[in-house]
Protein backbone atom coordinates (compact mmCIF):
# COMPACT_ATOMS: atom_id res chain seq x y z
CA UNK A 1 0.00 0.00 0.00
CA UNK A 2 2.59 1.98 0.85
CA UNK A 3 4.47 1.64 -2.06
CA UNK A 4 1.53 1.92 -4.23
CA UNK A 5 1.03 5.93 -2.56
CA UNK A 6 4.75 6.45 -3.72
CA UNK A 7 4.59 5.48 -6.89
CA UNK A 8 1.17 7.54 -7.40
CA UNK A 9 2.97 10.56 -5.92
CA UNK A 10 5.77 10.43 -7.85
CA UNK A 11 3.22 10.04 -11.12
CA UNK A 12 1.59 13.07 -9.45
CA UNK A 13 4.49 15.55 -9.01
CA UNK A 14 5.82 14.09 -12.27
CA UNK A 15 2.65 15.28 -13.93
CA UNK A 16 2.65 18.47 -12.67
CA UNK A 17 6.08 18.94 -13.70
CA UNK A 18 5.29 19.03 -17.15
CA UNK A 19 2.63 20.95 -16.94
CA UNK A 20 4.94 23.54 -15.00
CA UNK A 21 7.22 23.52 -17.76
CA UNK A 22 4.97 23.63 -20.26
CA UNK A 23 3.55 26.88 -18.90
CA UNK A 24 7.09 27.95 -18.31
CA UNK A 25 8.24 27.94 -22.01
CA UNK A 26 6.54 31.39 -22.10
CA UNK A 27 2.80 30.15 -22.48
CA UNK A 28 -0.30 32.18 -20.58
CA UNK A 29 -2.37 31.14 -18.00
CA UNK A 30 -5.90 32.13 -19.80
CA UNK A 31 -8.62 30.01 -18.59
CA UNK A 32 -11.72 30.94 -20.01
CA UNK A 33 -14.77 30.34 -22.27
CA UNK A 34 -15.07 31.55 -25.91
CA UNK A 35 -16.84 30.72 -29.01
CA UNK A 36 -15.85 30.38 -32.42
CA UNK A 37 -18.24 30.56 -35.60
CA UNK A 38 -18.89 31.59 -38.99
CA UNK A 39 -22.72 33.22 -40.57
CA UNK A 40 -24.08 30.86 -43.00
CA UNK A 41 -25.07 33.64 -44.68
CA UNK A 42 -22.70 36.20 -45.34
CA UNK A 43 -19.77 34.18 -44.68
CA UNK A 44 -18.27 36.20 -41.87
CA UNK A 45 -15.81 34.20 -39.06
CA UNK A 46 -15.78 35.34 -35.59
CA UNK A 47 -14.42 34.64 -32.26
CA UNK A 48 -15.75 35.87 -28.89
CA UNK A 49 -13.61 35.53 -25.61
CA UNK A 50 -14.31 36.20 -21.70
CA UNK A 51 -11.82 35.49 -18.86
CA UNK A 52 -10.29 36.27 -15.48
CA UNK A 53 -7.47 37.04 -16.87
CA UNK A 54 -6.16 40.61 -18.30
CA UNK A 55 -6.20 41.44 -21.93
CA UNK A 56 -7.73 37.93 -22.69
CA UNK A 57 -8.20 39.09 -26.19
CA UNK A 58 -4.35 39.60 -27.10
CA UNK A 59 -3.79 35.82 -26.03
CA UNK A 60 -7.53 33.85 -26.93
CA UNK A 61 -8.45 35.20 -29.68
CA UNK A 62 -7.17 34.82 -33.57
CA UNK A 63 -8.80 35.64 -36.62
CA UNK A 64 -8.49 36.74 -40.08
CA UNK A 65 -10.61 37.61 -43.35
CA UNK A 66 -10.97 34.38 -45.94
CA UNK A 67 -9.86 32.33 -43.77
CA UNK A 68 -11.38 31.36 -40.32
CA UNK A 69 -11.25 32.02 -36.64
CA UNK A 70 -9.31 30.31 -33.89
CA UNK A 71 -9.64 30.11 -29.80
CA UNK A 72 -6.53 29.22 -28.08
CA UNK A 73 -6.91 28.57 -23.80
CA UNK A 74 -6.41 27.13 -20.78
CA UNK A 75 -2.71 26.74 -20.70
CA UNK A 76 -2.09 28.34 -24.04
CA UNK A 77 -0.29 27.91 -26.59
CA UNK A 78 -0.46 31.39 -28.50
CA UNK A 79 1.45 30.24 -31.60
CA UNK A 80 -1.75 28.05 -32.09
CA UNK A 81 -3.46 31.60 -33.21
CA UNK A 82 -1.14 32.41 -36.10
CA UNK A 83 -0.18 28.60 -37.34
CA UNK A 84 -3.83 27.58 -37.04
CA UNK A 85 -4.90 30.76 -39.86
CA UNK A 86 -1.61 29.58 -41.59
CA UNK A 87 -2.53 26.00 -41.67
CA UNK A 88 -6.14 26.91 -43.28
CA UNK A 89 -4.59 29.14 -46.01
CA UNK A 90 -2.46 26.04 -47.11
CA UNK A 91 -5.42 24.41 -47.44
CA UNK A 92 -6.16 22.52 -44.23
CA UNK A 93 -9.50 21.95 -42.72
CA UNK A 94 -10.43 23.09 -39.53
CA UNK A 95 -10.02 19.43 -38.43
CA UNK A 96 -6.80 19.07 -40.20
CA UNK A 97 -4.84 21.91 -38.48
CA UNK A 98 -5.99 21.15 -35.10
CA UNK A 99 -4.79 17.67 -35.61
CA UNK A 100 -1.63 19.20 -36.89
CA UNK A 101 -1.29 21.40 -33.89
CA UNK A 102 -1.42 19.20 -31.51
CA UNK A 103 0.35 16.42 -32.89
CA UNK A 104 3.79 17.30 -31.75
CA UNK A 105 2.48 19.59 -28.82
CA UNK A 106 3.58 17.91 -25.53
CA UNK A 107 0.88 20.34 -23.50
CA UNK A 108 -1.94 19.10 -25.51
CA UNK A 109 -3.76 17.56 -22.13
CA UNK A 110 -3.65 21.11 -20.87
CA UNK A 111 -4.48 22.78 -23.60
CA UNK A 112 -8.45 23.90 -25.22
CA UNK A 113 -8.19 24.88 -28.42
CA UNK A 114 -11.22 25.35 -31.13
CA UNK A 115 -11.13 26.25 -34.88
CA UNK A 116 -13.95 27.33 -37.69
CA UNK A 117 -12.76 27.36 -41.31
CA UNK A 118 -14.22 30.00 -44.29
CA UNK A 119 -16.20 26.77 -45.42
CA UNK A 120 -17.94 26.36 -41.82
CA UNK A 121 -16.12 23.27 -40.97
CA UNK A 122 -15.44 23.33 -37.31
CA UNK A 123 -12.57 21.85 -34.79
CA UNK A 124 -12.34 21.64 -30.97
CA UNK A 125 -9.94 19.67 -28.79
CA UNK A 126 -9.86 20.20 -24.54
CA UNK A 127 -7.17 18.31 -22.96
CA UNK A 128 -8.15 15.58 -20.15
CA UNK A 129 -6.28 17.77 -17.82
CA UNK A 130 -8.16 21.02 -18.16
CA UNK A 131 -9.38 22.34 -14.58
CA UNK A 132 -12.77 21.54 -14.14
CA UNK A 133 -15.55 22.55 -14.93
CA UNK A 134 -13.98 21.78 -18.62
CA UNK A 135 -15.78 21.11 -21.94
CA UNK A 136 -17.05 21.79 -25.24
CA UNK A 137 -19.91 22.07 -27.44
CA UNK A 138 -19.98 21.68 -31.46
CA UNK A 139 -22.55 22.72 -33.38
CA UNK A 140 -23.63 23.60 -37.32
CA UNK A 141 -20.67 26.01 -37.85
CA UNK A 142 -19.93 27.15 -34.60
CA UNK A 143 -17.89 25.72 -31.55
CA UNK A 144 -18.30 26.80 -27.65
CA UNK A 145 -15.25 25.98 -25.31
CA UNK A 146 -14.88 26.56 -21.54
CA UNK A 147 -12.81 25.34 -18.82
CA UNK A 148 -12.68 26.78 -15.16
CA UNK A 149 -16.05 27.08 -15.16
CA UNK A 150 -18.26 27.78 -11.60
CA UNK A 151 -20.48 25.00 -12.65
CA UNK A 152 -20.84 22.93 -16.02
CA UNK A 153 -23.72 24.60 -18.05
CA UNK A 154 -21.78 27.24 -19.69
CA UNK A 155 -21.19 26.00 -23.14
CA UNK A 156 -24.59 24.53 -23.11
CA UNK A 157 -25.87 28.36 -22.00
CA UNK A 158 -23.51 29.44 -24.86
CA UNK A 159 -24.97 26.95 -27.58
CA UNK A 160 -28.26 27.63 -26.91
CA UNK A 161 -28.11 31.51 -27.26
CA UNK A 162 -26.18 31.26 -30.25
CA UNK A 163 -28.35 28.54 -32.04
CA UNK A 164 -32.00 30.52 -30.93
CA UNK A 165 -30.43 34.14 -32.33
CA UNK A 166 -30.26 32.82 -36.18
CA UNK A 167 -30.75 35.99 -38.17
CA UNK A 168 -28.92 38.47 -36.22
CA UNK A 169 -25.50 39.85 -37.42
CA UNK A 170 -22.50 37.32 -36.53
CA UNK A 171 -21.14 39.90 -33.92
CA UNK A 172 -24.35 40.17 -31.97
CA UNK A 173 -24.75 36.54 -31.80
CA UNK A 174 -21.76 35.98 -30.60
CA UNK A 175 -22.13 38.55 -27.87
CA UNK A 176 -25.51 36.81 -26.83
CA UNK A 177 -23.45 33.89 -26.42
CA UNK A 178 -20.86 35.60 -23.89
CA UNK A 179 -23.88 36.77 -22.47
CA UNK A 180 -25.22 33.08 -21.96
CA UNK A 181 -22.21 31.79 -20.64
CA UNK A 182 -21.59 34.40 -17.73
CA UNK A 183 -25.72 34.00 -17.27
CA UNK A 184 -24.90 30.39 -16.76
CA UNK A 185 -21.93 31.02 -13.47
CA UNK A 186 -18.78 31.92 -16.11
CA UNK A 187 -15.39 31.78 -14.74
CA UNK A 188 -15.04 30.60 -11.09
CA UNK A 189 -12.75 33.51 -10.91
CA UNK A 190 -15.14 35.57 -11.95
CA UNK A 191 -14.76 38.34 -14.57
CA UNK A 192 -12.03 40.75 -16.32
CA UNK A 193 -11.18 41.10 -19.76
CA UNK A 194 -13.67 39.98 -23.26
CA UNK A 195 -13.10 40.55 -26.89
CA UNK A 196 -14.97 39.93 -29.96
CA UNK A 197 -13.58 39.51 -33.61
CA UNK A 198 -15.30 39.45 -36.99
CA UNK A 199 -13.52 39.42 -40.03
CA UNK A 200 -15.54 38.89 -43.55
CA UNK A 201 -15.72 35.88 -45.79
CA UNK A 202 -13.31 37.11 -48.38
CA UNK A 203 -10.29 39.04 -48.45
CA UNK A 204 -9.88 42.38 -50.57
CA UNK A 205 -6.04 41.97 -50.06
CA UNK A 206 -5.92 44.66 -47.44
CA UNK A 207 -5.40 43.23 -44.41
CA UNK A 208 -5.26 46.59 -42.68
CA UNK A 209 -8.81 46.99 -43.48
CA UNK A 210 -10.73 43.40 -42.65
CA UNK A 211 -12.00 43.44 -39.62
CA UNK A 212 -15.71 44.13 -39.78
CA UNK A 213 -15.88 44.31 -35.31
CA UNK A 214 -12.76 44.01 -33.37
CA UNK A 215 -13.61 45.12 -29.68
CA UNK A 216 -11.84 44.55 -26.65
CA UNK A 217 -11.68 45.09 -22.80
CA UNK A 218 -8.60 44.52 -21.25
CA UNK A 219 -9.90 45.39 -17.64
CA UNK A 220 -12.98 45.87 -15.99
CA UNK A 221 -15.30 44.65 -13.14
CA UNK A 222 -18.04 43.35 -15.81
CA UNK A 223 -16.26 43.35 -19.07
CA UNK A 224 -19.16 41.81 -21.41
CA UNK A 225 -21.37 44.33 -19.85
CA UNK A 226 -18.98 46.84 -20.95
CA UNK A 227 -17.92 45.08 -24.40
CA UNK A 228 -21.55 45.02 -24.99
CA UNK A 229 -21.69 48.97 -24.53
CA UNK A 230 -18.68 49.29 -27.03
CA UNK A 231 -20.59 47.55 -29.68
CA UNK A 232 -23.50 49.94 -29.43
CA UNK A 233 -20.96 52.32 -29.93
CA UNK A 234 -19.95 50.70 -33.19
CA UNK A 235 -23.03 49.83 -34.96
CA UNK A 236 -23.67 53.68 -34.16
CA UNK A 237 -20.90 54.89 -36.05
CA UNK A 238 -21.27 52.51 -38.65
CA UNK A 239 -24.02 54.51 -39.05
CA UNK A 240 -22.06 57.57 -39.45
CA UNK A 241 -19.39 56.13 -41.90
CA UNK A 242 -22.31 54.85 -43.99
CA UNK A 243 -23.81 58.62 -43.96
CA UNK A 244 -20.00 60.01 -44.69
CA UNK A 245 -20.07 58.50 -47.44
CA UNK A 246 -23.61 58.76 -48.38
CA UNK A 247 -22.58 62.54 -48.21
CA UNK A 248 -19.31 61.92 -50.48
CA UNK A 249 -22.11 60.49 -53.03
CA UNK A 250 -24.15 63.71 -52.95
CA UNK A 251 -27.23 60.86 -51.47
CA UNK A 252 -28.37 63.62 -48.98
CA UNK A 253 -31.52 61.30 -47.98
CA UNK A 254 -29.43 58.66 -47.13
CA UNK A 255 -26.95 60.40 -45.44
CA UNK A 256 -29.30 61.79 -42.99
CA UNK A 257 -31.36 58.33 -42.65
CA UNK A 258 -28.02 56.62 -40.96
CA UNK A 259 -26.97 60.23 -39.04
CA UNK A 260 -30.27 59.98 -37.24
CA UNK A 261 -30.27 56.11 -37.16
CA UNK A 262 -26.95 56.66 -34.94
CA UNK A 263 -28.08 59.86 -33.20
CA UNK A 264 -31.16 57.62 -32.10
CA UNK A 265 -28.89 55.50 -30.52
CA UNK A 266 -27.13 57.73 -28.68
CA UNK A 267 -28.88 61.13 -28.32
CA UNK A 268 -26.06 62.69 -26.18
CA UNK A 269 -23.47 62.30 -28.13
CA UNK A 270 -22.17 65.82 -29.23
CA UNK A 271 -20.21 64.37 -32.60
CA UNK A 272 -23.07 62.89 -34.07
CA UNK A 273 -25.32 66.17 -33.27
CA UNK A 274 -22.89 67.65 -35.27
CA UNK A 275 -22.25 66.18 -38.33
CA UNK A 276 -25.77 65.78 -38.78
CA UNK A 277 -26.23 69.87 -38.55
CA UNK A 278 -23.75 70.58 -41.16
CA UNK A 279 -24.82 67.50 -43.62
CA UNK A 280 -28.13 69.51 -43.28
CA UNK A 281 -26.87 73.01 -43.74
CA UNK A 282 -24.88 71.92 -46.87
CA UNK A 283 -28.12 70.66 -48.21
CA UNK A 284 -29.49 73.99 -47.50
CA UNK A 285 -31.51 73.15 -44.54
CA UNK A 286 -29.92 75.62 -42.73
CA UNK A 287 -32.81 76.57 -40.45
CA UNK A 288 -33.22 73.02 -39.50
CA UNK A 289 -29.37 72.19 -38.64
CA UNK A 290 -29.37 75.94 -36.57
CA UNK A 291 -31.07 74.16 -33.17
CA UNK A 292 -28.67 71.45 -33.56
CA UNK A 293 -25.57 73.81 -34.03
CA UNK A 294 -26.92 75.80 -31.28
CA UNK A 295 -27.68 73.26 -28.50
CA UNK A 296 -23.93 72.04 -29.60
CA UNK A 297 -21.98 74.88 -29.17
CA UNK A 298 -23.54 75.23 -25.69
CA UNK A 299 -22.58 72.03 -24.36
CA UNK A 300 -18.85 72.79 -25.88
CA UNK A 301 -17.58 75.71 -27.60
CA UNK A 302 -14.78 74.28 -29.36
CA UNK A 303 -17.51 72.98 -31.93
CA UNK A 304 -18.45 76.40 -32.98
CA UNK A 305 -14.06 76.54 -33.44
CA UNK A 306 -13.94 73.74 -35.87
CA UNK A 307 -17.13 74.86 -37.51
CA UNK A 308 -14.86 78.39 -38.28
CA UNK A 309 -12.49 75.63 -40.22
CA UNK A 310 -14.75 73.65 -42.39
CA UNK A 311 -16.00 75.87 -45.36
CA UNK A 312 -11.51 76.44 -46.29
CA UNK A 313 -11.58 72.29 -46.60
CA UNK A 314 -15.10 72.12 -48.04
CA UNK A 315 -16.67 70.18 -45.79
CA UNK A 316 -19.45 73.41 -44.66
CA UNK A 317 -20.70 74.84 -48.03
CA UNK A 318 -22.95 77.68 -47.29
CA UNK A 319 -23.22 81.27 -48.05
CA UNK A 320 -21.56 83.79 -46.30
CA UNK A 321 -24.48 84.97 -44.22
CA UNK A 322 -25.52 81.60 -43.68
CA UNK A 323 -22.00 80.67 -41.97
CA UNK A 324 -22.09 84.39 -39.80
CA UNK A 325 -25.95 83.15 -39.00
CA UNK A 326 -24.15 79.61 -37.66
CA UNK A 327 -21.30 81.35 -35.80
CA UNK A 328 -23.20 83.92 -33.74
CA UNK A 329 -25.00 81.19 -31.74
Amino acid sequence: MKRTLIIALIAFLFSINTYAQVYRSGNPFAHTFSIVARDSITGEMGVAVQSHWFSVGTVVSWAEAGVGAVATQSFVNKSFGLRGLSLLKNGLTAQQAVDSLLKDDEGREVRQLAIVDNKGNVAVHTGNACIQHASHIKGNQFSVQANMMLGNQVPAAMAAAFRNSVGKPLAERILLSLEAGQGAGGDIRGQQSAAIIVVPAKTTGKPWDERTVDLRVDDSKEPIKEIRRLYKVHVAYEHMNKGDLAVEKNDMLTAMNEYNAAMNMFPANLEMQYWTAVTLANNKEVAKAIPIFRKVFAEDKNWKELTRRLPEVKLLMVSEADLKKILSL
